[in-house]
């Protein structure tokens, strides 16, 4: 173990229990479906304190907090603006985690997080602000969506030029393949202060895992954080390409329905898939321990 900031981190590997900070009681963990709960035996074990939150909201914590910080490493911030939320464990999906207003992505830890509720009211007390637009956009879709245990909203280069543009994501590549018939638009109504825009966004999403908002950026739904940050990756990437392509002017190439079906199928999927040796798709569930080996060499406090 390594101490850092007054208490004691566990290494990536470990079990050992950790100081964490005061934070209010909540109720019992949360279900999820196995392959969404990515190695979440890789987070640290808290030991007992007078003040605390449930063990399954601390490991919620620092899932999001991590994901935060992997945004920051990867670039897809727009200074304190944009938001990842979580939805609290053992709240009947009334509670749900965001950032703290002003903080810049690099800053956030597990105990940061605003717990507020579907209406923006604070519920755990925090004297950090929520960021009126943030908590519109994401209560809407936890609100409607119950199996979105995690919504990444970004604004990044990429997400803005592919939502400026009338034909959206194309089937032109094996990421953008994978979101194949989940991709769901939202036209844009300026800034998203407005609690009547939770209808709209709420009717245009749909079932659909991802939207892009018009003339704004991008969201995904997912069913855990580690799912969520990787569908934001591969969606990401997929948008690169597509801009990509597009700048050199020439004809572009597009998948067969069959082929982009295909690969939906066996990406973003709890099902069984009989032609990936385990059974089952890596995507949301190999990628996030190394994600959290990388954050744990670069600065573990997001655990703090």
């Amino acid at each position: 173990m390594r101490a850092h900031r007054g208490g004691v981190v566990a290494q990536l590997d470990g079990l050992t229990p950790r100081t964490e900070p005061t934070t209010t009681p909540t109720t019992a963990p949360h279900k999820l479906e196995s392959f969404m709960n990515a190695n979440v035996s890789a987070l640290p074990q808290r030991s007992a304190t007078p003040h605390r939150v449930s063990d399954a909201e601390w490991d919620t914590r620092v899932q999001l907090a991590a994901c935060y910080r992997l945004a920051a490493h990867f670039g897809w911030t727009d200074l304190i603006y944009t938001h990842i939320s979580a939805v609290v464990p053992g709240s009947d999906n009334q509670h749900f985690l965001l950032n703290p207003f002003g903080w810049t992505f690099d800053e956030i830890t597990a105990s940061s997080l605003v717990k507020i509720d579907l209406e923006g009211n604070k519920v755990d007390g925090s004297p950090h602000k929520v960021h009126k637009a943030g908590f519109v956009i994401h209560s809407a879709i936890h609100q409607a969506r119950p199996d979105a245990a995690c919504v990444f909203h970004s604004h990044t280069r990429a997400g803005m030029a592919v939502s400026m543009l009338k034909c959206g994501l194309l089937p032109l590549s094996q990421h953008a393949n994978l979101f194949y018939g989940q991709v769901a638009y939202h036209d844009s109504e300026g800034f998203s202060i407005n609690l009547d825009e939770r209808t709209s966004l709420q009717r245009d999403l749909g079932d659909k895992s991802v939207m892009i908002l018009r003339n704004h950026g991008t969201l995904v739904a997912g069913p855990s954080i580690p799912m969520a940050f990787s569908m934001m990756s591969h969606l990401e990437k997929a948008m690169q390409a597509q801009i990509d392509a597009m700048a050199t002017g020439q004809e572009l190439t597009t998948t067969p329905h069959a082929v982009s079906q295909a690969t939906a199928e066996r990406g973003f999927t709890s099902r069984t898939v009989a032609e990936y040796q385990e059974g089952e798709s890596p995507l949301g569930r190999m990628e996030w321990p190394a994600m959290l080996r990388l954050l744990d060499r670069i600065d573990p406090s997001y655990r703090d």
